[in-house]
């Protein structure tokens, strides 16, 4: 520990660290600090006429002991009253224990302003500097408001001095990064743009750290910044390492400052000015260049500067992508990095790699150092450096390698960290997909990749193949064959399973021909990995058995017969009872025309984009796909996840109504939405349809013999009266309707409610009603939504509830809220 400065002659303070220093316990040093509180609060109440060295002395010991981690409560003033001492060091102390421990929302803030503004006006250089520290390092929003239009001045002001200057620029910078609407240019710009020319090079240093920030967020006021920073970049790359000797580190010329000037330029287009373009595109050569020549110093720091710049340029050249000859240049010496003895440089040239890989004149030049790269990804300690590989891969994947990069990654899957596994899978499922050729080359590489890393295949990767499959019928005969071969191994991923599942209820009638995998084998060999599945997944093959009955009918004694036993209609999960119980009964009594109707093949899932591309930008971080994209990527995986319209499972039961949509617009989204532990939706109605003897009308009492269906009676009058009466007018409403005819219409759409919680209750060309319910013992809520059908916004929208007497009374509580939802709470008897 190097021994206490005793050069401003503070031995109280010297003894105080000694003593705190040789404490032998935490108690012996709580002690210790509390007799010094103790002190210093007795002397800053008791004598009234400390000197500016005896406070500057308490100042600095409460400093030290909120350092040690305790709090202080005092001696904020007495700091405060340092500021407007004339003595350096006081005056240091004061702004130091400022910056340190008083609160932007302190009481104080005001005085500590007004010793600022003091300071700034002395024209003293050296305050000047700690008032301006004190800014930046407090950075509240009342000193931007104090002092935003006061710093620019000083910093352009031509009798500042270059300390000074560098000191403004800095806390310029700090007040626009917390307060941005605070620090308006103005008329500064053109003559802060120009500090770039400044002669001394430590206020174009710090110049150019604001120039950058103001023009990420205001580039076309900053933009004659351009040529002025190819100018200074210029002179200093075409300078000997002699010619700036002060700025000159390892023999490298002002590198801080070449980067920061290559990092301007990236905020902005190629120059338009020829001269300006030519005199960079030399810059950039000439720094590729050195970076070519043989080191002038062994030592680490040397190479370090070099590589800063030249990296720097890089990332400058990818950014243009407008010179083939620089791209090409970039990645050859990229190429030189990737078997580097650094690890750093080797994932800095991944990297840059990856991003030159999506130029179209440089991928064919990446493209030659696939084998480097393969090799970093099976060797590689570092499993970042390995992640930067497999990103690199995936970003230089076409059609030529697509096979050989697709193979390479899924045999690392096999041995991948854990942590980049998910990812792995979704880039060789998008891969796969995008480069498949022969689609029965992508039905294997997805079953591989659920065989290899099942855990980390998510849902949407196999919604994806199966949507694929089913939308070409070339591959379908292949997949089934395929999957039936995949499910005959004796450990099987569930969501190999799934696949199975859905495939086979589909097409399992294109390999039935071989006796080898005749209808009772696939059924057998499905059925045998049924009690190892999850409830979802079980879920999934009872509807799979319901398909085989319609594709081989020999098997439904068989299917029939898991769906009586007791594991299935007793389930103690509700949704495996009742797809048992429904499917059971819709096998018994439904002709073969109905059935064949209802369970009929599924058509073309529409064409968007894949769900998995979405995912994976997701994945990647916030910023790195557009609002629109996910949104396409959330309505795609709703369209192949089990609760939509169309997903695999709920598809499945519902092929024949998702193959016609109803022409009137859904505005609410509830009438796919099924209640939880509920069939879906499509597949209730159509029950309903079979165990009624009328026909489609409305349904009529209807019993199994089991009991599980009872007698239901349409709703009457009375609870016709609960409908929502909404009124409103817009400027192009059509005309209206006979209120007899809507409340007619409007009572045949609630017989449907007798069979689920949730759907449209009323429509017309102005407006959509839905309704979502819920009953909990002798307690129901209900929600009413309001959906506008129009494209204008409604003028004016009230609406009433109208409640008969016998109603009224079991009303618990009600409240009305006109611009989202009705509810009300209704008690039964």
């Amino acid at each position: 520990m190097p021994a206490v400065s005793k050069g401003d002659g503070m031995r109280g303070l010297a003894v105080f660290i000694s003593d705190i220093r040789n404490c032998k316990s935490k108690e012996a040093e709580i002690k210790r600090i509390n007799k010094e509180l103790a002190n210093i609060r007795s002397k800053f109440k008791g004598d009234k006429a400390l000197d500016g060295y005896s406070k500057k002395k308490y100042v600095c010991k409460l400093l030290f002991i909120f350092l040690l981690g305790h709090d202080i409560d005092f001696g904020h003033m007495e700091a405060v009253n340092l500021l407007s001492s004339n003595k350096y060091t006081e005056k240091q102390i004061g702004y130091l224990f400022i910056s340190v421990l008083v609160n932007s929302n302190s009481e104080l803030i005001r005085l500590i302003n007004n010793a600022i503004k003091n300071d700034l006006s002395s024209r003293n250089p050296t305050f000047m500097c700690l008032a301006l520290h004190c800014i930046a390092n407090v950075g509240s929003r009342e000193m931007a408001e104090a002092f935003a239009s006061e710093i620019p001045r000083i910093l352009v002001a031509g009798d500042t001095m270059d300390s000074v200057k560098q000191s403004a620029a800095l806390c310029l910078l700090r007040l626009y990064k917390t307060s941005p609407d605070l620090v308006l240019m103005g008329e500064w710009t053109s003559r802060v743009v120009h500090l770039l020319n400044d002669q001394h090079m430590g206020v174009v240093t710090a110049a150019i750290s604001l120039i950058t920030c103001l023009s990420q967020k205001n580039p076309d006021e900053f933009k004659t910044c351009v040529s002025l920073a190819v100018s200074r970049l210029s002179r200093i790359v075409s300078s000997a390492s002699t010619d700036l000797q002060d700025y000159t580190y390892y023999f490298v010329p002002a590198p801080w400052l070449s980067c920061k000037l290559l990092r301007l330029l990236q905020c902005y287009p190629p120059p338009e000015d020829g001269a300006v373009k030519g005199r960079l595109v030399e810059c950039l050569e000439t720094i590729l260049n050195k970076a070519q020549e043989p080191p002038k110093s062994k030592k680490v720091q040397h190479s370090n500067a070099k590589n800063a710049i030249l990296f720097e340029a890089i990332s400058l050249i990818i950014h243009y992508d407008s010179e083939p000859n620089l791209l090409v240049r970039a990645c050859n010496q990229l190429g030189q990095f990737l078997q580097h003895r650094e690890t750093n440089l080797r994932y800095l040239a991944l990297e840059s790699m990856c991003t030159l890989a999506s130029s179209e004149f440089s991928h064919e030049a990446v493209k030659t150092h696939i084998e480097t790269v393969i090799n970093a990804l099976k060797t590689e300690r570092d499993v970042s450096v390995r992640q930067r590989a497999a990103d690199l891969l995936y970003a230089m994947c076409d059609r030529s390698n697509a096979k050989q990069i697709v193979a390479e990654m899924l045999s690392y899957l096999e041995t991948a960290d854990y942590s980049i596994r998910e990812e792995m899978v979704l880039k060789v499922a998008i891969l796969a997909e995008k480069y498949a050729v022969d689609y029965s080359w992508y039905v294997d590489t997805i079953l591989n990749l659920i065989r290899i890393a099942g855990d980390y295949v998510s849902e949407e990767v196999w919604y994806r193949v199966i949507q694929i499959v089913i939308n070409r019928d070339d591959v379908q005969g292949y997949a089934a064959k395929t999957v039936f071969e995949a499910l005959q191994a004796p450990a099987c991923h569930e969501n190999m399973v799934k696949v199975g599942g859905y495939i086979l209820g589909e097409f399992g009638n294109l390999i039935a021909g071989d006796p080898r995998s005749s209808p009772l084998v696939q059924f057998n060999l499905l059925h045998s990995k049924f009690h190892l599945c999850s409830v979802p997944t079980r879920a999934l093959l009872l509807s799979a058995y319901i398909k085989f009955i319609n594709l081989f009918p020999e098997t439904k004694a068989t299917i029939q017969e898991v769906l009586r036993c007791d594991s299935q209609i007793r389930n103690s999960d509700v949704e495996l009872q009742q797809r048992a119980v429904e499917y059971l009964k819709l096998s018994s009594i439904a002709s073969t025309d109905v059935l064949a109707t209802v369970l009929e093949e599924m058509p073309p899932f529409p064409e968007r984009e894949s769900s998995i591309l979405a995912k994976l930008k997701k994945k990647k971080g916030p910023g790195a796909v557009s609002v629109p994209d996910l949104e396409d990527g959330k309505r795609e995986g709703g369209e192949l996840n089990g609760g939509g319209e169309r997903g695999p499972d709920s598809a499945a039961m519902s092929a024949s109504n998702a193959s016609t949509p109803s022409p009137s617009a859904d505005l609410l989204g509830i009438r796919s939405a099924a209640p939880m532990g509920a069939a879906p939706t499509s597949a209730g109605s159509l029950l309903v349809d079979v165990f009624s003897e009328a026909g489609p009308a409305a349904p009529s009492a209807a019993v199994n013999d089991d009991g599980f269906l009872r007698d239901l009676e349409p709703p009457t009058e009375t609870s016709g009266s609960l409908l929502v009466e909404g009124c409103g007018d817009s400027d192009s409403a059509p005309p209206s309707e006979d209120p007899a005819t809507l409340l007619s219409e409007a009572d045949e759409l609630l017989n449907k409610f007798v069979c689920k919680n949730n759907g449209v209750l009323f429509e017309n060309q102005l407006l959509q009603i839905g309704i979502k319910s819920e009953y909990r013992q002798n307690l129901g809520r209900m929600y009413l939504f309001y959906g506008n059908k129009t494209s204008v916004q409604f003028a004016s929208f009230s609406t009433t509830v109208s409640c008969p007497g016998e109603l009224q009374s079991h009303i618990l509580s009600m409240q009305l809220d006109l611009l989202s939802d009705l509810w009300f709470w209704i008690g039964q008897n």
